[in-house]
């Protein structure tokens, strides 16, 4: 790699927010669904293993009425709606004047497989289906219960209005139930829910409170820049910065850690290139990225531009990947173009200004 200095995870706020501990046994809360919220069920043998947009003609759906109860805190500007066929919850989120839905359902069984239903809500925003080695590109990992699950950030064009619609989708594997996790709307109002966690009833108390020591112990220190504002925290994420720009431009850098390789530096790297439109990158392009030196090892620097789906408009994109003690941390700048730019060299002075403390 050339010398010159970050897979975060998304919070997976619509997760957190609806989830208690213990798949099958949990307790689970939550609009009004229609035909494009099904979640396809195995198909019978006779039936190839495509995504139909509704049920099968003929196949009943599950009943849902033996399954438990989720538990959850109900996150500010959600509201309950009425369960409808297959949901076990259902709210309706709202701000500004935009609104989104929140589903969660759950069934037996693969229920099509993720490939599937992935590309059912890709359907559902315009865009076309994809392979299963994007899905790979593409799944951000998420633990959910304790559990490795998937997140799915999906941004298109609403079939039905017309408009921006942005999904986050979230598939957890239980030992005999998947459960799906969806919240689609606004684009700018799904963005605004990421970050929301409220604390989870049911949830093992021990649990909580070693996740939360590991979280304070793990976190480093650095010199911030001045003008760079600290942001609301979403899970996963260690730090979180807000940097204005001229007029309504702006930028933000988020910083999240995981154990080992991260999931691998090219679905990484390949990752934050979808979020810009581009393509995926081969394993031998990876000799091609730059490097920086930061706390004695060297960190992947990939550098992006293209355009941001939820807006539409030109954006750039600056990540770090640095294996350190164990970890891979994942530093991401990323907003509009010339913000991007300007705060280049301050990223990479503030990564290199890291104190980590088992380095200390």
């Amino acid at each position: 790699m050339k010398s010159i200095a970050y897979r975060p995870v998304l919070a997976a706020a619509l997760v957190t927010a609806l989830f208690a501990a213990g798949c099958g046994r949990d307790s689970v809360k939550v609009y009004k669904a229609d035909t494009s919220d099904t979640v396809v069920p195995p198909p019978p043998a006779t039936v190839p293993a495509a995504m139909p947009a509704t049920l099968p003609s003929g196949l009943a759906a599950p009943d849902n009425s033996g399954l438990p109860k989720l538990n959850y805190v109900l996150p500010d500007g959600w509201k309950e709606k009425p369960l409808t066929q297959m949901r076990v919850a259902s709210f309706e989120v709202s701000g500004n004047g935009k609104t989104a839905d929140v589903s969660v359902i759950p069934l037996g069984g693969r229920s099509g497989g993720d490939l599937a239903n992935v590309n059912r809500w890709r359907g559902q925003v315009g865009l076309p289906p994809i392979t299963d080695d994007d899905l790979a590109k593409l799944t951000e990992s998420v633990a959910i219960t304790g559990k490795p699950s998937g997140l799915y950030d999906i941004a298109g064009t609403s079939a039905g209005s017309g408009n921006p619609e942005r999904i986050l989708g979230a598939i957890l594997h239980g030992d005999n139930t998947v459960w799906y996790f969806k919240m689609a709307g606004d684009p700018d109002l799904v963005e605004s829910q990421k970050a929301s966690h409220p604390a989870i009833p049911g949830m093992n108390a021990d649990v909580q409170a070693a996740a939360a020591a590991d979280s304070s112990a793990a976190k480093p220190t650095w010199t911030v820049p001045a003008d760079w504002q600290a942001g609301p925290l979403a899970q996963f994420l260690v730090a979180k910065f807000i940097i204005p720009g001229s007029g309504s431009a702006t930028a933000a850098v988020n910083v999240s850690s995981l154990a080992g390789d991260g999931g691998g530096l090219l679905p990484n790297v390949n990752r934050w290139r979808g979020q810009l439109g581009q393509p995926p990158l081969a394993a031998d392009d990876l000799a091609n990225l730059l490097t920086i030196d930061a706390s004695g090892v060297k960190g992947t620097l990939v550098d992006i531009a293209g355009t941001d789906p939820r807006t539409s408009q030109p954006a750039r994109l600056i990540g770090v990947v640095l294996p350190l003690n164990g970890q891979t941390w994942f530093y991401k700048l990323m907003g509009d173009a010339p913000v991007v730019a300007q705060q280049k060299d301050a990223l990479i002075q503030f990564i290199q200004s890291a104190k980590y403390p088992a380095a200390q």
